[in-house]
Order: structure tokens, then C-alpha cells, then sequence
């Protein structure tokens, strides 16, 4: 009959020490996700979906009174002063314009100007912008006439001294809105 060993405690071997390592790793990583989940929300998700959908057929209608319009935009930024020259061209000349500059994935980039009409010169608008603009963005322009707003809306690569178009590609999602 062979001598019986006296074994060695578990916590001076290695392999019980390397589970708990992995455990102890997993659940301070799990602990980290959350509480970055928690602290930094997404806020690009939104929740109500029927408001939402219904806010797409109001863009819808103003920018068919646009197009009704026959409303077409110029856009200049210029980078150095901030200013913005808007050139408007169509059956509308409201007394001020917004133009809003959406960055499509950062809201702390989104700007927006007020432009007014310049009298000496028909169809011009002029504001000024507090920063330089640059990337990709949703430009949109609304004007009011005759107590109706209308609105172009297009997305714009932005770069330096480029004149960005408003109005100039086909209204998409609304053929069967036209009347």
C-alpha cells in the first residue's frame, strides 16, 4: 500500500488563481461598459417613432412649397470673416432666412444662422457664423411665405470657398405627395 501525501493548499497552486483572475477581470470590465453606457447615453436614438414619421411628411410639404416656389439657394461661407451670403432665387422674399448647418452624427457642431435680406440687393441674405465649417452636413434653409414656411433641405460636403447649392437635386420620397 503506497504512503499517503500530504497535498499542498489549494491557494499555492496555479491553476485556481488563474479562474480568478478571469473573474475578477470580467466583472471589473463589465462594471467599466456600464458605467460608460450610463455616463455617455446615445443620443441619436429616438424613442418616438410615430412623432417622428409624421415630422417627415410636414418636411415633406414645405419643401413641396419650395418647389412649388421654384426656390433655388447660393450658399458662399466665407472661412476667414464668419460671413455667410445667401443669393435666394425663385417666388419668395421673406424678410429673414435660417440657415442650420447639421453635423449628422455631433450635435455640439450644429450651427445656426439668422439671415437677412439685404434691400439694396434683391434676393440677397447675409449672417454671420462664430466659427469655421468644414465636413459633412445637412444644410437647411426655411423662409416663410404667406404664413407657410418652406424649406430646402439637402445634404452638403462643406469645404473651403466652395459654393454649396440649395434646391438643385430632385425632391426624393415625395412623388406621391405632388398634387
Amino acid at each position: 500500500m503506497p504512503a499517503a501525501t500530504a497535498t499542498s493548499p489549494w491557494y499555492k497552486h496555479l491553476w485556481p488563481w488563474i479562474i480568478i483572475a478571469i473573474l475578477t477581470c470580467s466583472v471589473t470590465l463589465s462594471l467599466t461598459m456600464v458605467t460608460i453606457a450610463v455616463k455617455n447615453p446615445d443620443n441619436l436614438v429616438n424613442d418616438n417613432y410615430y412623432e417622428a414619421g409624421k415630422g417627415i411628411n410636414r418636411s415633406l410639404e414645405r419643401e413641396l412649397l419650395a418647389q412649388t416656389l421654384q426656390l433655388h439657394a447660393n450658399v458662399q461661407l466665407d472661412d476667414v470673416t464668419g460671413e455667410v451670403d445667401l443669393r435666394l432665387n425663385g417666388n419668395s422674399r421673406p424678410q429673414t432666412l435660417e440657415l442650420s448647418l447639421i453635423s449628422p452624427t455631433q450635435p455640439e457642431k450644429d450651427r445656426k444662422v439668422v439671415l437677412t435680406r439685404n434691400d439694396s440687393e434683391p434676393g440677397r441674405y447675409v449672417g454671420q457664423l462664430t466659427d469655421k465649417i468644414e465636413g459633412r452636413r445637412f444644410v437647411e434653409l426655411l423662409g416663410v411665405e404667406s404664413d407657410q414656411t418652406w424649406r430646402l433641405f439637402e445634404e452638403e460636403q462643406i469645404s473651403h470657398d466652395q459654393a454649396i447649392l440649395l434646391g438643385d437635386e430632385p425632391l426624393q420620397g415625395a412623388e406621391d405627395l405632388k398634387k
